[in-house]
């Protein structure tokens, strides 16, 4: 692994140190040090500076030391920063490349409008050897400034693919287990959450938090650890049950193992999806649950009006027939076709999106939450049919997590 990490200028124990913290990243991992230096650095966590002052701070602070950051006023601007920068750097003018490390650098969209454009442009405006690395899972389009600004070097880091998740999950191995023991646990677990979930932290998580139910049989002495297809057979419910919490955060580890348990002695503890108040989903996934929903209470003769331009308003009374006196949501959702679907998903997302397998992978995916509901057969030769499963509280909440008022778009509250 470090022979892939052999570059000029770093001793072959830190190399090794970079290979053994980023398994599968090799490629990745040896393009940064191609163009890096011995990395003089300051980390700095949008989570956490929840102002641009202590952003400031935090900058000053790694580079320059405490008496660089007392110099900031308490309402720090970016002018201050930069005249306060320019004088430290003046007196301690930089030997080789300092960078600034943004993590979660998609909350810098929340700022001010004109803080992203020029920390692209920090090198111009402090005039020293300094560089922004952003650091983001979501891709540049998603929060590129209307502004414009000093558009930056891409590197994407693309998905684990299913062994290098194996190979990464591995690691993890408890002490009390052997290596192939370990090994063919995540290979279970992979094989029944590989096709709805690709997200290493989740997966890690679903493997801490199902491995004791896992051990169960062998604990008990009723199995030894060769007999997989039986391990297996123990644990395939338990891990079909643990699907329906891919992504899901309403409760901790401590509280699911506390209900299965309760599940086991009183036959059904565990709500349905319907009580769920917050998930956590792909961006484009929640647009496609907001579409669905819209689908399955809005009249499908009121889609022009609400997703068209140059309509005017809506008024009810104009759509308002004799028979339709009750509101959609006391008669339930109605099943809608997938064209409808992805008419109403392309209208409300807020940028421009190719119909790719993603798109169709994600609809997927929500079946299997029972966050949407199939109701036309595979066998049949139209479109498939699909009506939205959860509550209106949880499409508000999703909906709000993405900055869209979909009351505004619901026939019903016109």
């Amino acid at each position: 692994m470090a022979a892939l990490l052999q570059h000029p200028g770093y001793e072959e124990e830190r190399l090794q140190r970079v290979a053994e913290q980023l398994p599968c990243r090799e490629v990745q991992a040896g393009i940064l040090l191609s163009l890096m230096g011995q990395l003089p650095h300051a980390t700095v966590s949008c989570v956490e500076c929840v102002s641009v002052a202590l952003l400031f701070e935090q900058v000053l602070l790694s580079f320059f030391g405490c008496d660089a950051a007392s110099l900031l006023p308490r309402s720090a601007s970016l002018s201050d920063f930069v005249r306060i920068y320019r004088q430290q750097c003046s007196q301690s003018p930089a030997k080789q490349t300092r960078y600034i490390v943004m993590e979660k650098a998609e909350l810098l969209r929340d700022t001010d409008a004109n803080l992203l454009p020029a920390l692209l442009r920090l090198q111009e405006l402090v005039e020293d050897n300094v560089t922004i690395i952003l650091l983001s899972e979501i891709v540049w389009d998603k929060f590129r400034p209307n502004t414009g600004c000093f558009e930056p070097l891409l590197l994407h880091f693309p998905d684990y693919s299913k062994g290098e998740l194996h190979t990464i999950l591995s690691q993890d191995r408890h002490p009390s287990y052997s290596d192939e023991f370990y090994s063919s646990y995540i290979n279970i677990l992979l094989g029944v959450f590989y096709s709805v979930c690709r997200d290493l932290r989740e997966l890690r998580h679903l493997a801490a938090l199902n491995f004791s139910k896992f051990c169960e049989p062998l604990e008990e002495g009723k199995v030894k650890e060769t007999d997989t297809h039986k391990l297996w057979r123990n644990i395939e419910p338990h891990l079909k049950k643990a699907m329906q919490t891919v992504y899901l955060r309403e409760v901790s580890s401590v509280q699911w193992e506390q209900m299965q348990q309760t599940e086991e002695k009183e036959n059904g503890a565990l709500r349905g999806l319907s009580a769920h108040t917050h998930v956590e989903l792909p961006y484009y996934s929640k647009f496609l649950l907001i579409a669905a929903y819209l689908a399955s209470y809005n009249p499908a003769r009121t889609d022009k009006r609400f997703f068209l331009k140059h309509h005017g308003k809506i008024r009810k009374t104009n759509f308002l027939k004799k028979n339709e006196k009750t509101s959609n949501h006391l008669l339930g959702p109605k099943p809608f076709p997938l064209d409808r679907l992805l008419a109403i998903f392309y209208s409300v997302v807020d940028s421009r999106v190719a119909p790719t397998a993603s798109i169709f992978s994600q609809i997927s995916s929500l079946v299997t939450l029972q966050l949407l509901t199939q109701v036309s057969h595979d066998d049949q030769l139209d479109a498939p049919k699909y009506k939205c499963a959860v509550s209106m509280d949880f499409i508000c909440a999703i909906s709000r997590t993405v900055n869209f008022e979909i009351v505004k778009y619901l026939y019903d509250f016109l």
